[in-house]
């Protein structure tokens, strides 16, 4: 196969299996990329993501604007705030759900993967949903 040079602009978003909106960028769907997948995440007011991991692949973060609460670990006890600025690495199979700490403002964030399928790797973990809410919550309030 012969590669190319991709340029891609997706000016809408689509739902994402997590469940937040996300600017589907490229992957070996939209680019024929072999070995890589990288979005834009827009999490609205109040946004979360659903309870999942990536089986097989690693996940790079970059907080782009206001506050993202990862939580993550097997039960979602480990916490990791991402801010503008801030990069963040998920290895292969690590459950995490990620919360928008703002009721008023979205929040963004840059990932890649080293899946170029994107979406096809991602394993919900619905016995987690839910399990951070009421912290996340209280990191809104600061409480």
């Amino acid at each position: 196969m012969t590669q190319k040079v991709t340029i891609l602009n997706p000016d809408t978003t689509a739902i994402a299996k997590q469940g937040m909106p996300q600017f589907f960028g490229i992957s070996g769907a939209t680019a024929g990329a072999q070995g890589i997948s990288m979005n834009l995440t827009a999490f609205g007011p109040g946004g979360k993501a659903k309870a999942h991991y990536h089986r097989g692949f690693e996940t790079a973060i970059y907080g782009m604007t206001g506050r993202i609460a990862l939580y993550h670990g097997p039960r979602l006890e480990e916490l990791s705030l991402i801010v503008p600025g801030t990069f963040c690495f998920i290895p292969a199979g690590i459950p995490h759900v990620a919360f928008n700490l703002s009721d008023s403002e979205p929040a963004t964030a840059l990932s890649a993967r080293n899946d170029p399928a994107e979406q096809e790797n991602v394993v919900l973990t619905p016995e987690l949903d839910g399990l951070r809410d009421a912290d996340a919550a209280a990191l809104k309030t600061g409480a």
